[in-house]
């Protein structure tokens, strides 16, 4: 085995990639109530219910408003720093979730 070979393993059992958590709205809640997630990873949203959503955050860690969106589609959200996101529907008050955000 060559040496380059033998550092392009040790590099590669070092890196950590990136993860996607899907959530659905699904009977106007989602589906996880908190996840933990690590900075690079996606969570996606995917609307299963027969009315629009809109997803958002306000919170310092990320803040994002994702728009409103019909059954069928999904939106995502990629965390870049660690912290708290509390996470609601604008449409639909009670729905809620949490997402930690470890580094």
């Amino acid at each position: 085995m060559s040496k380059f070979f033998v550092l392009l393993l040790g590099v590669l059992a070092s890196y950590s990639f990136a993860a996607d958590f899907p959530v659905e709205q699904k009977n106007k809640a989602f589906t996880a109530s908190s996840l933990k997630v690590k900075v690079g990873d996606t969570v996606t949203f995917k609307n299963v219910d027969a009315f629009n959503h809109n997803i958002f955050s306000l919170s310092d860690a990320k803040s994002f408003d994702l728009g409103s969106y019909p059954q069928g589609q999904s939106r995502s959200v990629t965390m870049d720093k660690p912290g708290t996101v509390e996470v609601e529907c604008s449409i639909h008050p009670d729905m809620k979730m949490t997402i930690e955000v470890a580094k």
